[in-house]
């Protein structure tokens, strides 16, 4: 496993971590604590240090998982967590952004990891007007001052959102949805992050799964799949899944691209690898719901680069092929 620096940090991060939003078990179907905690495993065996959540990932079960999966590890301290807050229900919008209600989900999350400093809290999509605010902002810097977390960053949707993000004193990171089908950020924003040192933490980069290059039309999701429920932005927004493409679009986009896979790699291998040809990204985050997954992605990083031809040609067929089919924020 390669590393990359974690700019305002100065540690090495494994530039392929591990996201656990299905590991809620709310939103990607069902998966036990058994294939959890193996899967968490297995990443980390593989050489993933970079580890993300969130406090609304099964209403605080990612983070437990988390939690009891560090709680074994002689070695938990080369791990680098992440999670992020902001979504809670309890007690809401608009009074999830005040001060005493950050750091009572800040302390709920540190006690759900069972550490006693969290390396990064982001906000977690958030609206765009609270991010123009020092609300939040201050209350992080506060609870950073106060030994609780070591950074803070944000989770955005759109390239806007992520450009008010990097105007914020003291932001350490930026996740971002970035894939084959997603390019916009490389000119948008990438040249900026890295003149600020703020880290680019890459998630849904094979777009809910379309980049893996297995599924047909006829492909259906349980129902309490995200990809079931909210294929057309039924339930958040619709960026989130497909990487906001329809879905049949989205299989038939990635068909066309399995000619430029080569020989001995899986397409999902092959897209965490396009991420990873960009110096602005500091980690890539996918998702994995098995031991085999986890190792699968872990392997992007031996991979060699892109060639340039290639990366031109994707270029092309995102402009031509892929843009105009992009829904939701962007």
């Amino acid at each position: 496993m390669n590393t990359r620096k974690f700019p305002q940090d100065g540690r090495e991060v494994s530039e392929i971590g591990i996201g656990t939003w299905q590991l809620g078990g709310a939103e990607w179907g069902d998966v036990d604590e058994a294939d959890a905690l193996n899967t968490l495993t297995a990443a980390a065996d593989a050489g993933v240090t970079f580890i993300d959540t969130a406090d609304i990932y099964g209403l605080g079960r990612s983070e437990s998982l988390i939690g009891r999966f560090l709680a074994d590890r002689p070695d938990r301290d080369r791990f680098f967590l992440a999670t992020k807050l902001g979504r809670n229900p309890t007690p809401g919008w608009p009074d999830n952004f005040t001060y005493d209600v950050i750091r009572q989900h800040t302390e709920a999350s540190l006690e759900r990891l069972g550490v006693d400093t969290i390396d990064l809290t982001q906000t977690h999509c958030i609206p765009h007007e609270v991010m123009q605010s020092d609300q939040v902002w201050d209350a992080l810097r506060k609870i950073k001052k106060a030994g609780l977390i070591r950074h803070f960053g944000a989770s955005v949707e759109s390239m806007d959102e992520a450009m008010t993000c990097l105007d914020v004193e003291g932001m350490a990171s930026l996740q971002i949805i970035f894939n084959v089908f997603r390019r916009k950020p490389i000119e948008a924003i990438f040249t900026k992050a890295k003149q600020r040192g703020v880290a680019l933490i890459i998630r849904l980069p094979l777009a809910s799964g379309l980049l893996a290059g297995k599924f047909t039309k006829r492909s259906t999701f349980v129902e309490t799949d995200h990809r079931h429920f909210n294929r057309d932005g039924q339930s958040f927004n619709v960026g989130e899944t497909f990487a906001g493409l329809p879905f049949e679009r989205g299989v038939e986009l990635a068909d066309e691209l399995k000619q430029c896979v080569p020989e001995g790699v899986t397409m999902a291998q092959w897209a965490l690898r396009w991420c990873l040809d960009f110096d602005a990204v500091t980690t890539v985050i996918p998702g994995a719901k098995s031991p085999k997954q986890a190792r699968d992605n872990a392997m992007a990083s031996s991979l060699d680069p892109i060639p340039t031809a290639l990366h031109t040609h994707l270029r092309r067929f995102y402009n031509e092929k892929v843009h105009a089919d992009i829904r939701g924020k962007y």
